[in-house]
């Protein structure tokens, strides 16, 4: 580690399999937790190369709890969060339009960490017991569509870091790694990220791992779609700015996406959403963001199309529906 360090001190970049190796030994606590606080340090101060941050996703995925789910082909739907915003839960939303829609989802989250309501906190709030066991997932999975995996259960690994995070509190490089880590190695991911730095970056790693994508920003700092300005989406096939107008919506304003004061009321904005009940601004993002989902797994299909069939999915009660059997399963 001291080798490796003084390395990275000097600007020098490590290659994939020298990052999947520290992540190894860390698990296997070879390294006091000043260096792990060091290493983690100096990488957010200089940034992480694509195949830096390939490595330790490689390292995350060799000690994961592993899930089948090729056959279903799933997307997952996530933001990279810490984008301060505090807004309702737009992509667990959106998760529940898509699979209404008939696409298969699989969703990994977690508590949340800079909102008040992460996507763990709405599905425990719903009744929802976490779970790592195949042949519940696979349940869930062949009756409503959806899957949602509590990360803590799936990467055992990151706990090896848990105090040091919990010590430095500030982003790190683990904070990258969240949405690359789905265990059930999804075939299709829509990724919210809260900078045009972040959309490059993964741009780049999802093309190495073949994952088809699309990752979207709102230039005014959103990890998501949220309609309050100007947003750009980099997919498999294109790379474009969008105004909300573009797409026959109106401009939101930041008010009226934030997620309330406690888990509670982020619980009820979620609900109204999925039962039709919800502002045009809250219904609008989480259908534009479960739109660019279904395109990325459909490209052939204009966004304007990918909209309707979120917009049937949820003024349809399909979507509620969704909702409804998962919890009935998930509990």
């Amino acid at each position: 580690m001291k080798a490796i360090l003084t390395r990275l001190f000097n600007h020098e970049e490590l290659k994939q399999e020298e990052t999947k190796e520290l992540l190894l030994n860390i698990t296997k606590e070879k390294y006091p937790e000043v260096q792990i606080a060091a290493l983690l340090t100096v990488f957010q101060m200089r940034g992480i190369t694509v195949e830096e941050l390939i490595g330790f996703r490689e390292a995350l995925m060799t000690t994961r709890v592993p899930v089948n789910l090729t056959a279903y082909h799933p997307i997952d739907i996530v933001g990279t969060g810490g984008d301060g915003k505090n807004t309702f839960n737009i992509s667990t939303c959106a998760c529940f339009v898509v699979a209404g829609a008939g696409y298969n989802v699989a969703k990994h989250g977690n508590y949340g960490a800079t909102s008040i309501s992460g996507a763990s906190n709405v599905m425990e709030l719903h009744g929802v017991k976490f779970t790592n066991r195949q042949e519940k997932l696979l349940r869930s999975m062949d009756e409503c569509h959806m899957v949602y995996m509590h990360a803590p259960l799936f990467n055992p690994a990151m706990k090896f870091v848990g105090n040091v995070r919990k010590s430095l509190q500030v982003r790190t490089i683990f904070n990258l790694l969240g949405p690359l880590v789905n265990p059930c190695l999804p075939s299709y991911q829509l990724l919210g990220v809260a900078d045009l730095n972040q959309m490059r970056l993964y741009t780049n790693v999802f093309q190495k791992l073949g994952i088809g994508f699309a990752v979207v920003n709102s230039l005014d700092g959103y990890d998501e779609i949220s309609l309050t300005g100007v947003f750009k989406v980099t997919t498999t096939h294109y790379e474009q700015v969008y105004k909300p107008e573009d797409l026959g919506m109106f401009a939101a304003r930041q008010e009226e996406l934030y997620g309330g004061s406690s888990m509670e009321e982020a619980a009820r904005i979620f609900d109204n959403v999925l039962e039709n009940k919800a502002t045009r601004a809250q219904t609008d993002c989480v259908l534009i963001n479960a739109a660019f989902a279904i395109q990325a797994i459909e490209p052939a299909k204009s966004i304007e199309e990918c909209v309707a069939i979120a917009r049937q999915s949820l003024e349809s009660g399909q979507a509620l529906r969704t909702l409804q059997r998962f919890i009935e399963i998930n509990q």
